[in-house]
């Protein structure tokens, strides 16, 4: 189905939904917006594992839009909810609000976010949120994930969160861990676990979303933070995005974020990291998320100075794990190549196209990201990997 047949058929069925003014009191059911929720379908979210707790009441924190609909959700219980201790509140993220429909829905992160908090997540022993309910609806892609409310517990990334060295290490070891976990997992590389390999997740982005329009387009506004010896050099940058995903295609397999950047990172005590927002999660090669998150977490200088020991200690890491890794040097140009998906995440940000919500985020993170990640891709003259 094309593109705009496939915008038309999410339309209807999210004007059918609105139509309706539905309530969800059924496990099954799937809300279609935070007001329509009940306590009897929140009982069944959060009291099923707890005979005799009930949910009695609940409210709802601001709106908070962007790439998903997220609210907090604070939960009153009865006695029996209260004695067994669950949780006061949920973080939640949804996509009742048309435009997230359809970018969720045409880009595969809703069932993506899914199948991973599903399928995947009790797999891993990290720092990430866990989650109580992921679910979508694979016609209208009505969608919503219930997870751990980190509120209060962990500092949450930002734009100008200070990543020291030792968070920095913390980060590495994080992604390690999960790489090595799922490093060349049968039920992973066979899609049985039901995420898509990263090239298929590019694939699609380029197809429905447009992103080789975007990039040219992204590239253009963000001259003033691109270094000029790269910016002139601007028509090379797709064909470089497109390489370094068919490089996949020669690498072992494992499981990605695929979308390391920054905010998606949280600090859990002094230096400890974890990471959230998995919707983007699929299958491919390690190199895509250590690059990404290292060229976007650090400050220029930071970078510069750490990167290389950052990726030995990677390697180490995965080493320890009984994983093989390629020798330094390799991973390195590996490292280098892998910059520029990470650009074409943000430069879609900037110039989303019309089948994106205009403010996934606000312009200066876009464009701060997008500063770091071409400074890199210039220090290391990525354009020369091949």
């Amino acid at each position: 189905m094309q593109a705009s047949a496939q915008v038309q058929r999410i339309t209807e069925l999210y004007e059918r939904d609105q139509r309706s003014g539905a309530k969800a009191t059924l496990p099954t059911d799937i809300p279609v917006s935070y007001e329509a929720m009940t306590p009897e379908w929140l009982t069944h979210v959060m009291c099923r594992n707890q005979p005799g707790a009930k949910v009695v009441g609940f409210s709802l924190s601001e709106i908070d839009n962007g790439s998903s609909n997220r609210r907090r959700v604070f939960l009153q219980y009865n006695a029996a909810g209260q004695a067994a201790g669950l949780p006061p509140s949920v973080f939640c993220k949804a996509s009742h609000v048309l435009i997230n429909r359809i970018s969720l829905g045409l880009s595969g992160a809703a069932r993506g976010e899914a199948m991973f908090y599903n399928n995947v997540r009790p797999l891993l022993d990290i720092d990430a949120p866990r989650a109580y309910l992921a679910t979508y609806d694979p016609e209208s892609f009505n969608s919503i994930v219930m997870l751990d409310d980190l509120a209060g517990q962990v500092e949450f990334g930002a734009q100008d969160t200070v990543v020291t060295r030792e968070r920095a290490e913390s980060m590495v070891r994080l992604m390690a861990s999960y790489h090595s976990s799922m490093f060349e997992h049968p039920e992973l590389v066979s899609g049985e676990l039901g995420l898509p390999t990263w090239q298929q997740e590019w694939a699609t982005t380029v197809r429905l979303l447009h992103m080789d329009a975007a990039a040219e387009r992204g590239v253009r506004a963000a001259e003033s933070v691109i270094p000029a010896r790269l910016f002139s050099r601007a028509a090379e940058i797709y064909p470089a995005m497109q390489r370094s995903v068919a490089k996949h295609d020669q690498l072992p397999s494992t499981l990605l974020h695929s979308d390391t950047h920054l905010k998606n990172w949280y600090v859990r005590g002094q230096h400890g990291m974890g990471l959230m927002d998995w919707q983007l999660a699929c299958v491919g090669n390690w190199s895509r998320d250590v690059a990404y998150a290292i060229a976007v977490a650090l400050q220029t200088p930071q970078r510069r100075e750490w990167e290389r020991d950052l990726l030995q200690l990677y390697l180490e890491e995965c080493r320890s794990r009984a994983v093989a890794v390629p020798s330094l040097n390799e991973a390195w140009d590996l490292y280098r190549q892998q910059l520029f998906t990470a650009l074409a995440w943000w430069t879609i940000t900037l110039c989303p196209t019309e089948v994106l919500p205009a403010d996934m985020q606000p312009s200066q993170t876009a464009m701060e990201f997008i500063g770091r990640i071409a400074r890199a891709i210039d220090d290391l003259d990525a354009l020369a990997v091949r």
